[in-house]
This record gives structure tokens, sequence and C-alpha cells, in this order.
């Protein structure tokens, strides 16, 4: 009984931190058109200037991967987060471009450590629990994102400055943070398989982390470009209601998840998935209105919801990593996704047209499909 009410505890605090994560990332992405028309840029100019995070997040490869495999993943976390939500006042404090690039690499340091810690205690406590539970985790994340483009709507709406709604954000984390820190798993590091080798990379791995960069493709163009794409393609004033419409779709279908994956199976389910994105992403492109448009943005989110939490369980059973190490290269693919779609996107965007760019997602999805039997062959 009193393991239980511990694990209960462990999860309610680990829950605060996927909350606030998915909280903080709404509040940067929902700004993203205020920084573009602050600092007048066109769309080339934001992807390059988008670029900067899957740089600096790979820069913070070796140091989070040697972390997390010498220390409990809390200590990770911790220090993540604080970075993390410190650099968003800094994007909303930046008066220029040379200090808004300098925030913003510590921005995207600070959300892979935390991603990567995130992940390794969800998965470490479902083990506690002998059920799938990372599928909530991950829902409870999609909900934080939800509250906060919610938040950063009401913002917009009352003219409230970037500097100010994220002050308000990085007040209301920091406090949540430090009162949930102390219940975070503890001793969760494995003893084995911490050592990254470089020579005979691991098949299974290398193809799940295709499987995570492709949903991250489709989940981090998303994230970085729905609010442009109705602004400026559907003409919209609420720019962030596609966002908003996207994350209420994650965050629904992310807390069905687990039920899903274990009537279905996580084979399966990937390939489910990946045709409902292809469906709604096509919705986009071809019916660029409005109603059309946030209806393609909900289906699209109800396919990418599942991806994210499989990927990392799937990982998980690595036979050559630990737990956390293995999480922490699978993140790895998927930082660079999530960073890097936004970029290209906005290349294509430049060259031919934002609506057309959305193929991009198309093929994504496609792709996941394949890499999601591969990895399931080296199994």
């Amino acid at each position: 009984m009193k393991t239980l009410k511990t694990n209960k505890h462990h999860r309610l605090a680990l829950s605060a931190f996927f909350f606030l994560s998915g909280f903080c990332f709404s509040s940067w992405a929902s700004r993203i058109p205020s920084i573009k028309l602050t600092f007048d840029m066109n769309e080339a100019e934001l992807g390059s200037f988008l670029f900067i995070l899957p740089v600096c997040s790979l820069i913070g490869l070796p140091i989070s991967g040697w972390l997390i495999s010498k220390y409990d993943s809390r200590y990770l976390l911790i220090s993540g987060f604080l970075i993390y939500i410190f650099s968003l006042l800094g994007i909303g404090y930046a008066s220029n471009i040379q200090s808004l690039t300098v925030v913003v690499c510590f921005f995207a340091f600070g959300l892979r450590a935390i991603n990567i810690s995130m992940n390794t205690q969800a998965i470490q406590l479902q083990k506690r629990y002998g059920r799938t539970i990372n599928g909530s985790f991950h829902g409870i994340w999609s909900l934080g994102g939800l509250f906060g483009i919610l938040f950063a709507t009401s913002m917009i709406y009352f003219n409230i400055t970037m500097f100010v709604h994220l002050a308000v954000v990085v007040v209301f984390a920091l406090i949540l943070s430090l009162t949930a820190s102390s219940y975070l798993l503890k001793n969760d590091r494995e003893t084995g398989g911490n050592k990254l080798r470089l020579g005979n990379p691991d098949k299974f791995i290398f193809y799940t982390g295709l499987v995570v960069f492709c949903a991250a493709v489709c989940e981090g163009g998303i994230y970085d470009w729905s609010s442009v794409y109705f602004r400026e393609v559907v003409n919209a004033e609420l720019f962030t209601l596609s966002y908003l419409v996207f994350m209420v779709a994650m965050t629904l279908s992310r807390f069905f998840t687990d039920a899903l994956t274990n009537l279905l199976g996580m084979k399966k389910l990937f390939l489910i998935s990946a045709s409902v994105v292809v469906f709604g992403v096509l919705i986009l492109i071809l019916f660029p209105t409005f109603y059309p448009a946030l209806v393609g943005f909900f289906i699209t989110g109800l396919g990418v919801a599942s991806i994210f939490p499989m990927s990392f369980s799937l990982a998980s059973h690595s036979k050559k990593y630990a737990p956390g190490l293995a999480i922490s290269i699978v993140g790895t693919y998927a930082t660079v996704g999530v960073l890097l779609a936004p970029p290209f996107v906005g290349y294509v965007a430049h060259i031919f047209s934002l609506n057309l760019a959305f193929l991009i997602f198309v093929i994504a999805a496609f792709l996941l499909i394949v890499f999601s039997r591969k990895a399931y062959q080296q199994i």
C-alpha cells in the first residue's frame, strides 16, 4: 500500500513537469508569428532563424546523454527545466536578433534535457506500475499545451505584450515545478547499458529513431507553422485557433493511447496513426479555408498523438542500451525532427507556397509506416 501511494506521488509530480513542458512550449509556439512580425522576417528568414534550435539541441546531445547515464534523471530534469523557463523569459525580453538567438539556443538545450529526463522517468515509473501509462503522460503534455495556447490566445486578444505574457508563464512554471521537484522518482539510474557505442549501431534503435523523426517532422511543423498558415493562407484574424484545435485533438487522443495500444498493438496503431495524419494534412492542402482547415488540423492532431509515446516505450525495450540512454538516442531523432522541419517548411514555402509546403508532412507520414515496419523486424 505504501509503495502504491509513493508511486502515485511520483506520477503526480512527473505529470506536473509534463504539463509545464507543454504549457511553456505552446507559449513559445504561439508567439512565433509575433516574433516574425516584430523582427520583420519573411518565411525564409523565419525558417533560417528556427534552424538555430536543432543545431543547439544537437550540441547538447553529448552533455545530456552523459548526464542521464551518470546521474538520476531528476537532476537533469530540474536543471534543464530551469534553463528552459528562464530562456523562455529571455525570448520575451530580447530586443534584437542577436540576443534572441542566444536565448533560443539555451531554450533548445533546456527542451532537449527535459524531454530525455521526463521520458526516462516515465518509462521507469511504467515498469513499477507493470502496465502501460506512458501515453497518459504525453496526454498531460498536450493538456499543458492546450492550456498554454488558450492563455496565449487571451493574451493576444487583449493586446498583452509578449514579455508580460511569457513572464506570467515563467512565474507559474517556477512555482509549480519547485513544488513538484521533491516528489520525482529517485535512484532510477541503470547500472548497465550506459555506454554509447558508435562503431556498431543498433538497427532497432536506428529505425525506431527514424519513426520518431517522421512523427516529429509532422508535429514540430504543425506547432510552428499552424498559426502562420491560419493567418496568411486562411486569412483568419485569430490565428492561434488552428494551433488550439490541433492541441485539443492531440490531448483527447493521447489519453486513449494506452488503451488503444493494449487493444490493437503498437504495430497496427503506427499504421493507423500515419494514415490519419495523411488524411488530415491533405484536407489542409486541398481545402485551405476556415472550417475545412480546422477539421484538417483536428484530424492531424488525432493521428500524430500516439506516435511519440509509443516510440519511447518501444525504445525502452532495446537490448543494447539502458532505457535512459535509449530514450536519449531516440530523443535526438525527435529533437532534430521537431526543430528541423519548421525551417525546411519555411524554405519550401518561400519558393512555392506555405500550402504546398505542407506536402512535407504527407511524405513524412508515409515514411513513418515504412520505418515502423523495419523497427519491428529487428525485434
